[in-house]
């Protein structure tokens, strides 16, 4: 894992909000189901790119329209592709581009990104708004872990080994950001679903 902080400035910060408004403007918001429980999560998502990481009843999966409108997600911004070349250091390009916004009392229990056929691929993860207590583990859900604070602006990417381990998100820090006027964190996670 190699964490990035303060790589974007309060003026790309906006930018980059921006951006992100008009996106969920055309793709807004929804809740996601947790499989065979159907429970939904804390946390909202949507998505850009050509594909949408989607959980509901019936499972994980990549779609490339949005589960409530059904309608082809927006494309991912440039300042955001910009962003995932500086930050991978690879040249193809990202498939999709997961949208989530953590409340204030929202959390995302520990999970592993395995749904892609691409396991070689580096996911980078964007912070944005009050800071998280995120978690990283190890390769077994078992795995010793470790808290690391991401606060808006900070880049994390995981490749080689930790590509594939636990991590999740504790608890949001309220009040410690001013970017969002609603509160809370907007967190987008970049991923390649495909071999390049």
């Amino acid at each position: 894992m190699r964490l990035l902080p303060n790589h974007l400035d309060s003026g790309r910060q906006r930018q980059l909000m921006a951006e992100l408004r008009r996106i969920l403007d055309r793709a807004p918001l929804y809740s996601p189901a947790m499989p065979r429980s159907g429970n939904l999560l804390s946390v909202r998502m949507s998505n850009c790119g050509p594909l949408g990481w989607l959980s509901e009843r019936s499972g994980y999966r990549y779609s490339p329209t949005h589960p409530v409108t059904g309608e082809p997600w927006p494309a991912i911004p440039d300042i955001v592709l910009d962003l995932w070349h500086a930050a991978t250091g690879v040249a193809y390009l990202p498939q999709a581009c997961l949208i989530n916004y953590y409340a204030p009392a929202a959390k995302l229990g520990l999970h592993r990104d395995q749904d892609e056929d691409a396991p070689g691929a580096p996911i980078l993860s964007i912070s944005l708004g009050d800071t998280a207590l995120f978690r990283l583990g190890g390769p077994e859900r078992e795995s010793p872990t470790r808290p690391v604070r991401l606060s808006s602006g900070d880049l994390v990417v995981l490749e080689g080994p930790s590509r594939h381990w636990y991590h999740g998100v504790d608890r949001i820090l309220p009040g410690t950001s001013q970017l969002l006027p609603e509160g809370g964190r907007f967190n987008l996670t970049l991923r390649r679903v495909t071999e390049p």
